[in-house]
């Protein structure tokens, strides 16, 4: 007897074929993918930690340079901060303390209290005032502290300047870096005018506040730090919460970033020109600063064409591309539109892989400045092995952060870490190490 099935056309055969081996090649596809994207997060984890290293590492070496030439900043004039009045001079260790902790926890009011401020005024939308606000405080770090520094360089290096070249010089360095960092300017500008601004901060920190508060003051910030980023309802947590929902980036003043960031109210929403893609990225980080406070960004951040510019139009061109089909399909075999399947979307790929490139990493410049405070207090005795040894001790503990991040997928503060260890490495290279080299130097048993 003849069968009733329908003869099978070649074509079909071939489509049958070609479903079977797709479905067996899936698996070694999937895996392929998987040891691909393990593959990026390593490059992207290792890009992110030198990108970090480098400005921080600049910002630490400013720092340290002047603590060991001008004079000025590590000598005790008996003039200090507002925020610390318990400066009596004692031997007493027990007293010393006890004034350290209390200027210390005035210094961390006035920290929670700012950044309470500036929670609620971004919470109702005052941005112009919180624009107001810091370009205020970045015109104060730019003129009035520029100017103290100079002043004491000119005093050190026995250098004559005339008022007039030295205004001059002064406007157009104010200027240009309210333009580099509240509007738009060149990228390594911009880092510069950052890291600048960190130094400085850091050098007004450590000259005006008493030898003892300088390390209880490192100890509860750092404490802060974990409190207000890991907490529900920690401030930091609540800036970022409100950032993502009003899919806005937190200022570029508050923030340190390798790639250009412009002020939100330059562009309108374009996240909808980048194709959904589950490329791996690093979260950023960032953490409190001693006058405001900068929040971490979404691990899956959406805002990457905000971020940069440029890529709008490349992914306009690219997204023909992956939505393009033949007027023809219907009439052409699947097989073939099958294989023309891969191309589209590698090119999706390619697109998200440089959108990943240029995001960046960003840290908040209150890192920065305590990082720089640390390491800069430890250099005021001239003791070179407690130097580097607190010097190492940050970029590890900077290191272990972002493979915390890697690891976790959420924000995390970038502070805890990092002090603590370098505390750590201070205090048992002062006690143990220096007393040991020093003996070695005496006897000679060291060649």
């Amino acid at each position: 007897m003849g069968s009733n099935r329908p003869p099978v056309s070649s074509i079909e055969l071939e489509d049958i074929s070609a479903e079977r081996r797709q479905r067996s090649v899936e698996p070694r596809r999937s895996r392929s993918h998987r040891r691909e994207d393990e593959e990026k997060e390593l490059k992207y984890g290792a890009a992110h930690v030198i990108r970090l290293f480098v400005p921080v590492s600049l910002c630490m070496a400013l720092v340290i340079f002047t603590m060991n030439t001008i004079g000025y900043f590590s000598r005790d004039d008996g003039i200090y901060l507002v925020y610390t009045p318990f400066h009596k001079k004692t031997d007493n260790t027990a007293e010393k303390i006890a004034m350290s902790f209390g200027n210390a926890f005035i210094v961390l009011g006035v920290v929670v209290v700012m950044t309470s401020i500036l929670i609620g005024l971004y919470y109702f939308r005052f941005y112009k005032v919180i624009h107001g606000w810091l370009l205020l405080s970045t015109v104060m770090l730019l003129s009035m502290f520029t100017t103290i520094y100079l002043q004491q360089v000119f005093e050190t290096y026995n250098m004559a300047v005339d008022y007039i070249t030295y205004s001059f010089f002064l406007w157009n360095f104010a200027v240009m870096g309210m333009i580099c960092i509240h509007w738009k300017g060149p990228l390594y500008l911009q880092q510069i005018y950052l890291i600048t601004v960190s130094a400085l901060m850091a050098l007004i920190l450590i000259k005006y506040m008493p030898d003892w508060t300088v390390w209880t003051v490192l100890g509860l910030i750092s404490v802060w730090d974990l409190i207000a980023v890991l907490c529900p309802h920690g401030p930091l947590r609540m800036l970022v919460e409100i950032s993502q929902q009003r899919n806005e980036p937190i200022f570029p003043a508050l923030i340190y970033s390798s790639t250009i960031i412009y002020p939100y109210i330059l562009f309108g929403a374009v996240d909808s020109q980048i194709p959904d893609s589950d490329v791996p990225l690093v979260p950023s980080t960032n953490s409190t600063a001693a006058s405001s406070t900068a929040g971490p960004s979404n691990s899956r951040n959406e805002t990457a064409v905000r971020f940069a510019p440029k890529r709008k139009k490349k992914n306009q061109e690219n997204k023909p591309l992956m939505q393009r089909t033949p007027e023809s399909s219907n009439e052409q075999p699947r097989t073939q539109q099958r294989r023309s399947q891969p191309s589209a979307s590698n090119q999706a790929v390619e697109v998200v892989e440089e959108i990943v490139e240029d995001q960046g990493i960003k840290l908040g410049l209150g890192d920065f400045i305590f990082y720089s405070v640390l390491v800069g207090k430890a250099s005021v005795y001239g003791d070179w092995n407690t130097t580097i040894s607190c010097y190492v001790a940050i970029l590890v503990g900077l290191a272990f952060t972002l493979m915390l991040l890697a690891v976790f997928r959420k924000a995390l503060p970038a502070l805890p870490i990092s002090i603590f260890a370098g505390m750590v490495f201070y205090f048992s290279s002062r006690e143990f190490i220096t007393p040991f080299m020093n003996e070695l130097t005496i006897r000679q048993i060291v060649p």
